[in-house]
């Protein structure tokens, strides 16, 4: 019998991962040889952990936080939302020896929207809270769909305006300050920030929600987040958290080893069901 594909999931701290219960449900689902761990990054370790990794056999990594962008570095050839991007998220090891660097957030969290929640986004009128590495490695692919315009809002606001410009190209898109975004309305409103892991909120106004908008935190837990209450308790039309982008972008990053796509459905309510199972 031939040994099992290695692949694994680099990050600092990596235990509350569910990537491997993730890409062990699609290897099962679709009859994948394969196995797939957890591995702490030390700091300043990355390369050497990831060149050890595919000296040993290795066939693909992801990569979560802080190594995107070692990650980034280490790829012999990017895709072209990956350059966009900075940072890869997906690694994997080329027929010719060469090591491929992806970003998959951006088409995972499309992909959410449109297959698994069936929210519209061309023609929206879009804000993104937030300016860090997670806003940028999705706005490529929701540029792409066609929105109306997109503002990205920030506590600091000249970053948002430099990640703007660097998009400008894609489409209409915007920075402000959260003050700034007195008197727009929207029909999206995407949380890109870490408030939602603090327990904290982005200062928002209830005028800022169409009577259609929908919400989303690119976080997820057992519970709802507070950008979640309080989308729910201003009338947002739909409430969603990040869970089925963290479903969907590990499809694309096994679409990429594999070369199948995996039927994230059934991946998303185990994962949601294992979120609420009680502990001790």
């Amino acid at each position: 019998m031939s040994s099992s594909d290695q692949y694994a999931v680099f990050g600092n701290p990596i235990r509350h991962s569910k990537s491997p219960e993730i890409h062990a449900a699609f290897a099962a689902q679709s009859g994948q040889n394969m196995v797939y761990r957890t591995h702490l990054v030390d700091d300043g370790m990355f390369a050497e952990s990831a060149g050890r990794f595919f000296d040993n056999g290795g066939k693909g990594l992801n990569i979560t936080v802080p190594c995107k962008v070692d990650a980034f570095q280490f790829a012999d050839s990017l895709s072209d939302r990956a350059r966009r991007a900075g940072a890869v998220n997906t690694l994997a090891l080329q027929d010719d020896g060469t090591i491929y660097g992806d970003n998959t957030d951006g088409a995972g969290i499309v992909r959410d929207m449109l297959e698994n929640l069936a929210w519209e986004m061309t023609d929206r009128r879009v804000l993104i809270l937030g300016a860090g590495g997670a806003v940028r490695g999705i706005l490529s692919p929701l540029l792409a769909r066609n929105p109306r315009h997109i503002v990205i809002a920030n506590r600091t606001v000249e970053k948002a305006r430099l990640l703007a410009r660097e998009f400008s190209e894609l489409g209409e898109v915007r920075g402000c300050s959260y003050e700034g975004l007195a008197g727009s309305q929207f029909d999206l409103v995407i949380n890109g920030t870490s408030a939602s892991m603090m327990g904290d909120l982005p200062p928002l106004s209830p005028e800022l929600l169409s009577e259609t908008a929908c919400c989303y935190d690119m976080m997820y837990s057992a519970e709802p987040t507070p950008f979640m209450r309080w989308a729910a308790s201003e009338a947002a039309w739909a409430v969603s958290d990040g869970l089925g982008m963290l479903v969907e972008q590990a499809a694309e990053s096994f679409c990429i080893w594999r070369g199948i796509r995996p039927n994230t459905g059934p991946v998303i309510e185990q994962i949601r069901a294992s979120l609420n199972k009680p502990t001790g």
